[in-house]
């Protein structure tokens, strides 16, 4: 039914990589993923990274890159270059930079020429948003603004972020159709709420812990309706899947919740 491989964001078992980076790769392929998106190196030289994914046939499909790190030097782009990602991304953005916020001009102007620095080196360039740009500038969302004025940076848009923010992800990805090539699949339970960010590793200026319900979780086991996001990411020629849970289910293992998503993935396709 669908077609499309599945690869696995790597910071959903960051703890495991830095524990075990070979090891962890080589569970990963067990599993049955076919890619993974890195999320940092673990210190590892960028030719061994690339020996250890062709030693276990994972396709570094891309790279999640924080934005201060290639505003201070582009060049970091090449060294995903050099292990075979086809993708740069930015993953996400600290306070200043988001909409509404001081530095959003900013952004943007660095979203362009980080967009050119990929074209120049033969990468393509992503934005992988979260909730907050959910808000509207005007009479449209803060999102719908940024790829407007970015025209030529592709998306990555994860579905869970996108339904937290109170859009639509199928809507979403039909929307950007031509700029899309990457879909983020995450499954969550709960609403929008204060212990997010504590979740996905952010304290999101130092909020206390909350009795808030928001969790991630294994695909198929929260609110998505993850079968409808395959269909629409089939119906628009999506290269690749990407399955992340930022934080593992209560109970759970981050590898467990790995292999929940890409066997609940199995099971439908």
């Amino acid at each position: 039914m669908y077609d499309f491989p599945i690869a696995l964001q790597l910071y959903s078992v960051r703890h495991e990589l830095q524990a075990d980076f070979e090891g962890t790769l080589q569970k990963v392929k067990e599993m049955g993923y076919d890619g993974v998106e890195f999320a940092g190196l673990y210190g590892f030289d960028p030719k061994d990274v690339k020996a250890l994914v062709e030693k276990y046939a994972l396709q570094p499909i891309s790279a999640h890159i924080p934005f201060s790190e290639m505003l201070k030097d582009p060049d970091v782009l090449k060294i995903y270059k050099e292990i075979g990602c086809e993708f740069a991304v930015i993953p996400g953005l600290s306070q200043e930079y988001r909409p509404g916020e001081p530095k959003f001009p900013d952004l943007i102007e660095a979203a362009r020429m980080l967009t050119k620095k990929a074209q120049e080196i033969g990468m393509k360039f992503c934005y992988h948003n979260h909730d907050f740009e959910f808000v509207k500038l005007g009479d449209e969302y803060a999102i719908d603004y940024f790829y407007r004025e970015v025209p030529d940076i592709m998306a990555e848009f994860d579905t869970c972020w996108v339904k937290v923010g109170g859009a639509d992800p199928v809507e979403y990805l039909k929307k950007y159709a031509d700029r899309e090539e990457i879909t983020h699949l995450k499954d969550y339970c709960g609403s929008k709420s204060q212990n997010m960010y504590q979740l996905i590793g952010i304290n999101e200026n130092e909020k206390p812990e909350t009795k808030d319900t928001f969790e991630f979780r294994p695909l198929g086991k929260g609110v998505q309706d993850v079968p409808s996001l395959l269909a629409s990411s089939k119906e628009i020629g999506i290269r690749w899947v990407v399955v992340e849970q930022d934080s593992p289910t209560p109970g759970m293992t981050p590898l467990e919740c790995a292999k929940a998503s890409i066997d609940y993935l199995k099971s439908i396709y």
